[in-house]
């Protein structure tokens, strides 16, 4: 598995497994298949709700932990000093280690600064190795980094040939920060299928669209967490290291770029009070 450098020396692999929306229920199995498939770096979240999932298949896999790269992330929730060090180690018990690779505030909203604190504390502590950020448009991705004592390691955004964060890398450039994209192959977008321009590449490389999608990011340098529960596609996923984009064939990628959806847009009140309110609504431990 190729890796990427963060800012503080530690190697992470460049391709990983989400578990976003993949249920509690199958999480496990899914994050078994995944690490017998040969990806080595997880990424869940505490809104994930199936932290124990991805911790039951880490105690199972039979793969050192040292081999092994997990991802989660502090919610809204529990924002603050004191909350996020309780739901860090919370954490640290749902997925049955004793240290989390890389750490993200998941939204850019509430009291992150003091999530912050509390992250860099479990830094000093041993509980954590790197830290980051996840849905930091540019001006608070600025604002966390001049403030953070420990930079950004990542910032995790919306990234794919639709969405690819131009603005973002030239602002977190300065940092050492890297990009990990989620919904990297835009969520299973019907357009990513029949693009031409993808269409086009994946004809002449011999590839699937998904595969020249994925190989794009790669070759930015930026860290993909596509998200599957069929084994046949966690494989597919990982064929992307056979071959390479030509420079003009990364170019006409790029026209692909799209303005983003306000809908979507963390700027959009709706979408923040929807945020806010996520927890409430769909926490499984809030409906018993």
């Amino acid at each position: 598995m190729q890796t990427i450098k963060l800012n503080n020396n530690i190697e992470m692999p460049i391709l990983g497994y989400g578990v976003f929306q993949v249920s509690p229920e199958e999480c496990e199995r899914c994050v078994l298949d995944a690490i017998g498939t040969g990806y080595r770096l997880i990424d869940t979240a505490q809104a994930y709700y199936n932290e124990t999932g991805v911790g039951n298949a880490v105690a199972k896999c039979g793969v050192p932990r040292n081999e092994l790269f997990l991802t989660t992330k502090v919610w809204i929730t529990n924002t603050g000093e004191e909350r996020a060090a309780r739901s860090i180690d919370e954490s640290l018990r749902k997925l049955r280690t004793d240290y989390i690779d890389l750490l993200l505030i998941h939204q850019p909203f509430s009291d992150y600064p003091g999530t912050w604190r509390a992250m860099e504390k479990a830094v000093k502590d041993g509980k954590v190795r790197a830290i980051g950020l996840s849905n930091f448009y540019p001006d608070r991705f600025v604002d966390m980094a001049e403030y953070a004592e420990i930079k950004p390691a990542v910032n995790q955004l919306k990234t794919n040939v639709f969405s690819q964060q131009w603005d973002a890398e030239t602002e977190m450039n300065p940092y050492g920060t890297r990009i990990m994209a989620w919904a990297p192959l835009a969520q299973g977008a019907p357009e990513l299928l029949t693009d031409s321009v993808l269409t086009a590449l994946a004809e002449k490389y011999g590839k699937t669209v998904q595969q020249v999608a994925l190989r794009y990011l790669i070759q930015r340098n930026i860290i993909a967490i596509p998200k599957t529960t069929r084994i046949g596609r966690m494989k597919q996923n990982l064929e992307v290291f056979d071959f390479v984009l030509a420079p003009e064939d990364m170019e006409s990628i790029r026209t692909l770029d799209k303005p983003a959806d306000f809908r979507w847009s963390h700027r959009n009140p709706e979408l923040v009070k929807f945020l806010l309110g996520y927890d409430r609504q769909f926490n499984p431990d809030t409906k018993k």
